[in-house]
């Protein structure tokens, strides 16, 4: 686990936060944040199980014959996992996921035609007051050549066929949606230039901003990354 400051782990000590979602585009780096952010807090860490979705590798062939199914399989998931957060855990002060449910929205309006939109709307529309809120959604912003970069560099054999025109459209659609969205306190990242895995200073920093005092509904952290 991180060594960190004693000034930080007071921070964390003194939270009333509880539930943090990490989000970003494909590539973003957000299942491994997670991942870190388990191992320092000590928090449970729920992880989206997207290879579970049998349609998804003949999605990212064939989007257009694919994208209903896909994500409807994805949606009654999500639901599902999402629903189980709701549940006192008496073992973990922090829950920490790499999602959040209304980020399926994103991926419908981008993939599904108008009639497929409308009966998704009203499956959604039926479940989703349900869900549990997080305290705090970090939204990593990147770029679409370090997404790329980073979906080529860990090499899944089910995103192969990824485009950088998909990604590309990805990226503005979840830019937009962020921008607009007021559901939760948010934190948005420009990650682009970060390196919060291979160095300890940029987690460190990041982990400062995740867990700052007085937080102002939106906030945005852009760091000044020294090469």
């Amino acid at each position: 686990m991180l060594d960190i400051q004693d000034s930080l782990q007071d921070l964390i000590g003194q939270t009333d936060m509880r539930y943090i979602a990490v989000e970003g585009v494909i590539g973003a780096g957000k299942t491994t944040l997670c991942s870190m952010l388990g191992e320092t807090l000590g928090a449970r860490v729920v992880l989206e199980q997207f290879e579970e979705n049998p349609f998804l590798r003949d999605f990212y062939k064939d989007p257009e014959r694919y994208a209903f199914q896909t994500q409807i399989f994805f949606l009654l998931t999500r639901y599902k996992q999402q629903r189980t957060l709701s549940q006192a855990d008496l073992f973990h002060r922090f829950l920490v996921t790499d999602y959040i449910f209304e980020k399926d929205k994103i991926f419908a309006y981008l993939n599904l035609e108008d009639e497929e939109l409308k009966l998704y709307e009203t499956l959604v529309g039926s479940i989703e007051h349900n869900i549990v809120q997080p305290d705090l959604v970090v939204y990593l912003q990147s770029s679409v050549p370090r997404l790329m970069a980073n979906i080529r560099h860990r090499g899944r054999s089910i995103e192969e066929s990824i485009s950088e025109e998909y990604i590309r459209d990805l990226n503005e659609a979840y830019n937009y949606f962020f921008f607009r969205y007021k559901a939760t306190s948010l934190l948005i990242v420009n990650a682009a230039e970060l390196d919060f895995v291979g160095n300890p200073g940029h987690y460190r920093d990041l982990l400062s901003q995740i867990f700052r005092t007085n937080r102002s509904a939106v906030e945005y952290y852009n760091p000044v990354v020294k090469k």
